[in-house]
């Protein structure tokens, strides 16, 4: 065993010099950002092999646990969800809704009437709905690139089974909590939404051929666009059913590998030392707005990972208020790993 993790040790280092030595050759005239994060992305893979080569328990152990929190709660909570959406979207009733909520949406948040279905499946169910729907709406060219920028901005939310289920009940022990951070993160969330609408405010809005002929009540034209759509998706209910569970699964699939990375991720920067190194400047942050220091390690694995960060957060012995404040940051920022998955999606 031993002999394979020197032998696998001595290939790494040999590989990391190789690509040194090509890099040094071929550099380019000027470094240029992109050529900076191409390095720093080589380094930290390296990196990251080397510490699974020399503590393989702790990398399973880290694994494991993003493993088991994906399994128990992720993938219960999220998939009926996602094979719900997609069917609904193949039954033409986004667009529907699309029709009726138009006036609503447009004028708030300048996005199409459709991204109420997106807005409404985002925040009640929870990171990263918001990003896959958005994603399916922008494929089936029903919003420009801005109107998806503008929409999964506030959408891709954090969902009332995670903040009032996992964090108020399972980790402060105080039900009372849920609706009081459940409230804030919507809150801000929508106020987001309302910010983002003067951005690109001279983008013309994309209004889809179908609906300018269209005449009468928005009921009528509702249902309209609802035979329209349905008729141009033509799968049958049996197989629409199955792509919905296909494509879903594959989505969670790709959450669950996210998940397991960057609880890798965090385990390596702790064993490493790297996050006792970023500890001292968060306490200096934490200081200047009269916070407990005892927060300072477990806001910055918040920042890493939501889940972990709002658990540690709360079995911190700080003052409740001081807690609750830090939380709600974790639970709005979401964390490197969903903001890695939304960039995947």
């Amino acid at each position: 065993m031993l002999l394979s993790q020197l032998g696998l040790l001595v290939i790494t280092v040999l590989l990391l010099l190789f690509i040194t030595f090509q890099l040094y050759h071929q550099r380019p005239k000027k470094i240029t950002k992109k050529n900076s994060v191409l390095g720093f992305s080589i380094f930290f893979v390296l990196f990251l092999l080397v510490f699974l080569i020399k503590n393989p328990h702790d990398a399973f152990e880290a694994a494991y646990s993003g493993l088991s929190l994906w399994l128990n709660v992720v993938f219960p909570s999220l998939l009926p969800f996602f094979i719900g959406a997609r069917l609904l979207m193949g039954l033409g009733v986004v667009h529907f809704l699309g029709v009726l909520l138009e006036p609503f949406m447009k004028p708030l948040f300048r996005v199409p009437g459709n991204g109420s279905f997106v807005v409404a499946m985002g925040l009640t169910s929870g990171y990263p709905v918001g990003a896959v729907l958005t994603k399916s709406l922008r494929e089936k060219n029903l919003l420009t690139k801005t109107e998806a920028e503008r929409l999964v901005s506030f959408s891709n939310a954090s969902g009332p089974l995670f903040i009032c289920g996992a964090v108020a009940v399972g980790m402060f022990a105080n039900p009372k909590l849920g609706l009081f951070l459940l409230l804030i993160h919507y809150a801000s969330a929508l106020t987001v939404g309302l910010l983002l609408r003067f951005y690109k405010a001279k983008e013309q809005p994309f209004t889809p051929s179908s609906l300018k002929k269209q005449k009468g009540s928005l009921l009528y034209r509702g249902f309209l666009e609802l035979a329209r759509a349905r008729n141009q998706d033509g799968r049958p209910m049996g197989k629409l059913l199955a792509d919905s569970v296909n494509e879903s699964v594959l989505t969670l699939l790709t959450i669950c590998g996210f998940m397991m990375l960057f609880s890798v991720t965090i385990r390596v920067l702790q064993t490493a030392g790297i996050f006792a190194l970023l500890v001292p400047g968060i306490k200096s942050l934490l200081t200047l707005f009269h916070f407990s220091k005892e927060l300072a390690e477990p806001f910055l694995s918040g920042l890493f990972e939501i889940s972990l960060g709002c658990k540690n957060i709360a079995s911190a012995a700080s003052p409740l208020q001081q807690k609750l404040v830090l939380v709600s940051a974790v639970i709005a920022f979401s964390g490197i790993s969903v903001h890695a998955q939304v960039s995947g999606i």
